[in-house]
């Protein structure tokens, strides 16, 4: 029996000391539970698995439920798994029933329902593309191979619910390892494999081996992904050298992990993620748009943030599949949109990761974003940007066919005769109408070290003429926005002053 079964689970985390409130959420943290478990048994990865919450029965003494939460929580252990490791258990505020930890970690009475009747057991269809048992075969270059049932923590959302029902399992490699192998060298033209599960990183080491090593033998594979929520869930598995040196030694390996929440990324995570990234491997991360979890912009940022900050790259935002028990957790694609025109020119590029949909059937990873090109003409097309801005962008170097017809707005771009529209008091025009503001100052002062003669002081845009800048007295290549300007396009450079 594990430490937490023995021991009586009746501590009141408020009546206890509880989590001071004041505390940063990525600050390491216990639960009073295990408050007084010394410091090496913490940090090893078996303790954590061995007292992982494992039942309903736990559950009741470490949070709050209704009789009637608990009665259907008691129908549902059946359905699926329940592994939660104090570690993780930790991270959740035991006073708000609507945690974002606890969302994706204790079961909800809201599984067992379906009310739209669209929850799938296998929604993406892999079963239908597994030519041999384990392995999926969808996209042309790339293979998934489903290498274990376990995982650290079973995430309530989880697409894969059917294969971790799975009970028992073995250590040794078996027969389907070896056919999965097999296919891979088999087929040249897969470039890409994906070892997944449950968790590979909860194999036992020598079979972690088989796959890393044999996979990594095969001349046309070029990338192997471990697909793993171990930094987040039980960061202390990574800790241990002989893991970061077995995947390091591929020198083909790639991590893709699963951070969802800003208090995820903790200084465990950050610790296992800096090993993984000094042994050479880069680190991405998946996260799935959960309500009640990241589906606001504040909160999606922020995670985005914590992530570049421990240098983890930001790859996926995948909408919930819509699989058994976790439609309670599906929010809108419309939500997911919004989140994504909050992203793109709001914080650097390198933290933008991309909007998908994983089709039913099996149709793979759809992008999904927000409306960037307007419209369109056979001489340009019209683009906007995060600010609202309208931007004529001439793509192809040819005269132009369109014959001129008077007309205004987003029209007018299209035929030739104005070149960007821009919407009224933005950020970034203001501080352009100050810096002109200092620069004409300067220039009645003789002290500024440029000129008037360019006309077009570090606007980037040139579409105003000389003209309307003489008659405004003060609009350096149209930056004073009044209502939403239409710019007439930039005369062609005369190749004179």
């Amino acid at each position: 029996m594990s430490e937490s079964e023995a021991r009586p689970l009746n501590m009141d985390p408020v009546r206890s000391g509880g989590y001071d409130d004041d505390e940063p959420p990525s600050s390491p943290r216990r639960h009073p539970l295990w408050a007084n478990v010394p410091q090496s048994q913490w940090d090893d990865w078996r303790w954590q698995s061995q007292n992982s919450i494992r039942s309903v029965r736990q559950l009741r003494h470490l949070l709050s439920f209704t009789d009637a939460e608990i009665e259907a929580l008691g129908r549902l252990e059946g359905e699926y798994k329940l592994a939660i490791p104090p570690y993780y258990f930790s991270l959740i505020n035991p006073d708000d029933p609507e945690d974002p930890i606890r969302i994706q970690s204790v079961p909800s009475p809201l599984e067992a329902e379906n009310p739209s009747g669209y929850e799938l057991e296998d929604p993406l269809e892999e079963d239908l593309d597994s030519p041999v048992r384990g392995l999926t075969h969808r996209y042309p270059d790339r293979a998934l191979l489903v290498t274990t049932h376990v995982c650290s923590m079973y995430c309530r959302f989880c697409t894969r619910k059917r294969a971790t029902m799975v009970r028992g399992g073995w250590d040794a490699v078996s027969r389907d390892d070896q056919r999965m192998v097999d296919y891979v060298a088999a087929h040249p033209e897969i470039r890409d494999v994906i070892i997944s599960g449950g968790d590979p990183l909860t194999l036992p080491i020598a079979k972690l081996r088989f796959f890393v090593e044999n996979l990594s033998r095969i001349p046309h594979v070029d990338v192997i992904r471990i697909g793993t929520r171990v930094p987040v869930t039980l960061p202390q598995r990574l800790y241990d050298p002989e893991l970061i040196d077995l995947l390091s030694a591929s020198g083909k390996i790639w991590i893709q992990t699963h951070f969802n929440h800003p208090r995820e990324v903790t200084p465990e995570a950050k610790r296992v993620c800096n090993a993984l990234l000094r042994a050479g491997m880069p680190v991405n991360n998946h996260s799935v748009l959960l309500r009640g979890v990241n589906d606001d912009l504040a909160t999606m940022r922020s995670l985005l943030r914590a992530l570049l900050r421990i240098k983890v790259r930001p790859y996926y935002i995948f909408h919930c599949d819509p699989v058994i028990g976790a439609g309670h957790l599906r929010t809108s694609v419309w939500k997911g949109l919004e989140i994504m025109e909050g992203l793109r020119g709001h914080m650097s590029g390198l933290g933008i990761p991309t909007y998908v949909v994983d089709s039913p059937h099996g149709g793979g990873k759809i992008p999904m974003m927000p409306n960037y090109m307007v419209s369109m003409s056979d001489d340009a097309v019209v683009l906007r940007n995060f600010e609202g801005q309208l931007v004529r962008y001439q793509a192809q170097d040819k005269p132009p066919t369109i014959k001129p017809t008077q007309t205004r707005g987003v029209s007018a771009l299209l035929q030739g005769s104005k070149s960007v529209l821009v919407p009224e008091g933005t950020e970034r025009m203001e501080r352009r109408k100050l810096h002109a503001a200092e620069f004409e100052k300067g220039d009645e002062g003789g002290g500024c070290c440029g000129s008037h003669g360019g006309g077009n002081h570090g606007s980037g845009q040139g579409e105003s003429s000389h003209e309307e800048d003489s008659t405004s007295g003060q609009n350096h290549a149209g930056i004073i926005p009044l209502g939403i300007r239409n710019f007439p396009p930039a005369k062609p450079n005369s190749g004179s002053a």
